[in-house]
């Protein structure tokens, strides 16, 4: 006999007997079931967490290119960034067109990334907003008065998060392809990297040396990942120790660190303790000496509220 149309509505009491035989009678393994496919979507949800985390970590970092001069070289550098899950382009002063023919060629499906990259006049532009900043170097030990890392020591510093666990904006900056950077680009930077290479011949090409730090960056990030998969709460990593700022504070920007050695060096030519002829390498070890503090940006504000009452007392008080 035919149902009506509100019966066809309801469900079957078979429907209720079997989810009821669920709870009672055959439900032991239908329960395990259950809570094995509820485990399965918490793993889930854990995998794409962090993944999240990768993928945010490393779209935090810049690469920032110091007057490119070859279309082929922009090319390769904006594929490897995309191939290894890196977003930010920033162009310092390019010498070339960034969206030209032979950089698209070499980008291949990576021009999104070039249309993307953020042009700017000078390296401290580049920078602004940026908390740590690494400068690479073909340079030796003993043609500058700082400390080389390697790579896979250093890089991963810039992905390590703050004091809150959220990714801190930074930069990986590359010199120019005939000579680097100048001392003065790297005053800018708060740790430096040299890629080790045979003594024959050690000069790398623009894209393979940002190949290569890529790479570091996004292996050390997967090994993070595999890691906090495994339910680690705290990083150990490889990575050297380092001074750290306010356990409790956010790191002052490296804009906000220069308009702090600008106000210094200011006043210490006025007061006489600097010179013009001698103001540069002065101004490079103070340099030194606040980055390894890794000052927060209330010690900035600080810092400079000291100076701003030195120029009061200057300008104010006899002596």
């Amino acid at each position: 006999m035919g149902r009506s149309a509100l019966d066809r509505t309801r469900p079957r009491e078979v429907d209720w007997r079997f989810d009821l035989d669920l709870e009672r009678g055959i439900g032991n393994k239908s329960r395990q079931r259950r809570e094995l496919f509820i485990l399965y979507i918490y793993i889930f949800y854990i995998f794409n967490q962090v993944k999240e985390v990768l993928i945010v970590s490393l779209a935090a970092v810049r690469i920032v290119l110091v007057e490119p001069a070859g279309g082929l070289n922009l090319g390769s550098v904006a594929r490897i960034m995309k191939n290894l899950g890196l977003r930010q382009l920033v162009l310092v002063n390019p010498k070339c067109d960034p969206l030209g023919s032979e950089a698209r060629q070499m980008a291949v499906h990576a021009v999104d990334v070039l249309e993307a990259a953020r042009r700017v006049m000078t390296l401290p532009e580049a920078l602004i907003g940026c908390q740590r900043a690494i400068a690479t170097t073909g340079l030796d030990h003993t043609s500058l008065p700082v400390q080389l890392e390697h790579p896979r020591s250093a890089l991963p510093w810039l992905l390590e998060a703050d004091s809150m666990g959220k990714p801190v904006a930074s930069a990986l900056i590359f010199g120019r392809e005939d000579h680097g950077l100048t001392k003065t680009e790297l005053n800018h930077a708060q740790r430096f990297v040299r890629i080790p290479t045979s003594l024959e011949y050690g000069s790398l090409n623009l894209a393979q040396a940002v190949a290569i730090c890529c790479y570091e960056l996004a292996v050390w990030q997967a090994g993070e990942q595999r890691i906090s998969a495994c339910g680690r709460g705290e990083s150990k990593g490889t990575v050297a120790e380092q001074p750290n700022g306010s356990a409790s504070e956010e790191l002052a920007s490296l804009d906000m660190l220069e308009g702090y050695y600008q106000q210094l060096e200011s006043l210490l030519l006025r007061i006489g303790y600097l010179y013009p002829h001698t103001v540069d390498s002065r101004m490079e070890k103070f340099r030194r000496l606040f980055s390894r503090a890794q000052l927060s940006a209330t010690e900035v504000a600080m810092l400079r509220g000291i100076l701003s009452q030195m120029e009061w007392a200057l300008h104010n008080v006899p002596f």
